[in-house]
């Protein structure tokens, strides 16, 4: 095959995904790291003072190549995922992981940074690339840049092994997604919404069943678990989704319960290498916050405050679910049910009502004139090859006129997509040798597909939450794509502390709650009239109806993930005996609400383990505090205030990671953060005390 036959050679436009096959994967990205370590060795070994323009921009040049193939590549296996093209990912990911280590690890390049960050020079390079010299000589420190040469060997090994590990992870937890069904009558499903009994009718027929299929993707599951009032379907249902990836699963082989255990030890013993405590204090070398300690504290008196609410909540469940559904004995696959009940009684609707006013294109078109009120930027429906008929692509056009960006919205489940939401760059922002490069995201959901009720073509409808998760990863998006950067490693989301990454997106959640922009994003898919105030009013009335016992959830995901990679020691004794020990044991500390002991959760707990929030989950709720002070302002100021937004693009946006994020913020909100908002924001405050 000739380098130009291979459509992942082809790096002067967008990814061809019409073209790209399994097969094309390996020569590709083999000749791209052959390009690449050719390009590291004739810097390295480059007898000139080392400076900006012979060191720093070729690696660029040469990494962004491999980067954009390997973006395609890795996006692909999660959204089209077939056993040739998983074969083509999983075979060339250790070369990749090898190649970055290397890198890491090369002490000539390495010292090639540290002259220039010596030289007078320094001071003449604008602040995005100071800042990048600054992370690059953080970034050899931690790839093992300093340790001895057998050392570095077993460091390298380290890292392949992980790469390998969490690839595993991934494809167990998608392959037991799509191994479990539950199959049943329609009259198993009473009280489910019409569409998802719809599509699981469909899901069946597609198998040449009779009646309906359950699965445990989002969509079907979730329905299940609000809806159904058949309480053994209930109970299934949650079994199948709580013992995924698991020793209490169907399947050994999708099993990660060794691979949990490994990935730890892996982790430990790369700290230990790089003369660190623990993993924790490697991975908060790239974030705003300081210590584990200060990690655990913030944690904890997040749940000490969160507490008194959580259990109110959580009170008022069960009393409710004893006296008016007559569930002597509430059960954990009752509290979704329950809780959906209860919200109806209490506030008079249900997420199936409300849903009813957000159709997928209706909730977009709202989304993207907001973004024109607050960032003066266009989005226009556009065509490029993508990989799936569902995928869209758009242009992001600035008030001249000009091209800022594009992104691929992928909305809906299918089984070959793994779960979740997210956004992920296919291209960065940068300018080489004159040219500019705008930036294109990935944009992913899961969404419930289209479908035909009582013989009727039915768009996808949304429910609020689903709506406030499109604004999430859209916010992600216009943080890839309104940068203002052009320097690799600076760009976008390039640089920035990952406990500040959630910024841009957890803010724009907040606007899915303010009456003008409902008004613009919703309409009644029978009648097509806006979302009623009153319905609105009964919303509000609901906003943070059990966020006691939300804000508790995500504690115990973020101190389980802390103390995991602090206190844990796999294979070396200790006071747990193994993750699932330690996992309880938080749990008995800040859980109000019962776990079975079938629960496996972090079995399928992919950001810990196959994403990039090891020791890092507690990002979620610290940067809610940014993104909740934040968005106090423009409550001073007026929620659709152009002005306002204009600063957010300017300091926040715009100034991707070429500065540290903590002075972003300072410059937009004009002081350091409070966390005064984030509690008036989810109830929690005097005023409203249990």
């Amino acid at each position: 095959m000739k380098p130009t036959d291979n459509p992942l050679l082809d790096l002067d436009g967008l990814p061809r995904f019409d073209a790209i096959l399994p097969a094309h994967v390996e020569p590709a990205i083999e000749a791209l790291i052959a390009e690449t370590r050719a390009t590291v060795e004739r810097v390295a070994a480059g007898a000139a003072p080392a400076h900006w323009d012979n060191v720093a921009a070729p690696i660029a040049d040469v990494l962004d190549r491999l980067d954009r193939a390997w973006s395609a590549v890795r996006h692909l296996n999660a959204v089209v995922s077939t056993p040739e093209l998983r074969d083509a990912y999983n075979g060339s990911l250790p070369k990749v992981t090898a190649l970055h280590t290397d890198i890491g690890q090369d002490e000539r390049l390495y010292a090639k940074y540290k002259a220039i960050a010596a030289s007078t020079e320094f001071a003449a390079l604008d602040a995005a690339q100071q800042r990048v010299i600054g992370n690059e000589l953080r970034d050899f420190r931690l790839g093992g840049a300093e340790l001895p040469e057998a050392q570095k060997l077993r460091f390298k090994e380290v890292q392949e092994e992980l790469a390998n590990l969490s690839a595993k992870f991934d494809d167990n937890v998608l392959d037991a997604t799509n191994a479990w069904a539950l199959y049943a009558g329609e009259d198993a499903l009473a009280g489910m919404p019409a569409d998802a009994v719809a599509n699981a009718r469909a899901e069946a027929a597609a198998e040449g069943r009779e009646g309906c299929k359950l699965t445990l993707r989002m969509p079907c599951y979730l329905a299940v678990m609000q809806y159904a009032d058949d309480r053994a379907v209930r109970e299934r249902v949650h079994r199948g989704y709580a013992t995924l990836a698991s020793d209490l699963g169907a399947d050994p082989a999708h099993d990660n319960s060794a691979i949990i255990e490994r990935i730890l030890a892996l982790r430990a013993e790369e700290a230990q290498l790089l003369g660190y405590g623990n993993f924790a204090e490697v991975s908060l070398e790239a974030k705003m916050a300081g210590s584990p300690a200060e990690v655990i504290a913030f944690v904890r008196d997040l749940a000490s405050r969160a507490r008194p609410f959580a259990e109110r909540d959580f009170a008022e469940l069960v009393e409710f679910a004893r006296s008016e559904l007559r569930i002597a004995d509430p059960q954990p696959w009752d509290f979704a049910y329950a809780a959906e009940k209860l919200r109806q009684a209490r506030y008079a609707f249900s997420d199936q009502e409300v849903r009813e006013y957000f159709p997928a294109e209706r909730v977009l078109a709202g989304l993207f004139d907001l973004t024109r009120t607050l960032y003066g930027v266009t989005i226009r429906a556009s065509r490029a090859p993508a990989w799936h008929p569902d995928v869209r692509f758009f242009d992001v056009v600035g008030a001249d006129g000009s091209l800022v960006g594009q992104f691929f919205l992928d909305l809906f489940a299918r089984e070959d997509k793994q779960s979740g939401a997210w956004m992920d760059d296919a291209i960065n922002r940068r300018r080489a040798g004159g040219r500019a490069q705008h930036p294109v995201a990935f944009l992913t959901c899961n969404f419930s597909p289209p479908a035909t009720v009582g013989g009727v073509a039915q768009p996808s409808l949304l429910t609020h939450r689903e709506v406030e998760t499109m604004f999430h990863e859209f916010g992600h998006g216009l943080h890839l794509l309104l940068t203002g950067v052009d320097v690799p490693g600076a760009s976008g989301l390039e640089g920035v502390e990952w406990d500040a990454v959630e910024l841009p997106s957890q803010i724009m959640e907040n606007w899915c709650w303010e009456w003008d922009v409902l008004q613009s994003m919703t309409a009644h898919v029978r009648t097509g009239e806006k979302l009623p105030r009153a319905l609105f009013d009964r919303m509000i009335a609901a906003k943070n109806f059990q966020t006691g016992m939300g804000t508790l959830r995500q504690v115990e995901f973020a101190l389980f993930d802390m103390l995991l990679h602090t206190e844990y020691l796999p294979g070396r004794g200790g006071p747990h005996a193994d993750a699932q020990a330690l996992l309880a044991a938080v749990r008995r500390e800040v859980a109000v609400v019962p776990r079975p002991d079938y629960d496996r959760f972090m079995h399928a707990f992919g950001h810990v383990f196959a994403g990039g929030y090891a020791a890092g989950y507690y990002s979620y709720k610290w940067a809610e505090v940014l993104s909740a002070d934040a968005f106090s302002l423009f409550e001073e100021v007026g929620v659709l205030s152009p002005e306002a937004g204009a600063r957010f693009r300017d300091e926040v946006l715009a100034r991707g990671g070429s500065r540290p994020a903590l002075e972003s913020f300072v410059a937009f909100r004009g002081r350091p953060p409070q966390i005064d908002a984030l509690l008036r924001h989810n109830g929690m405050t005097t005023s409203s005390s249990p």
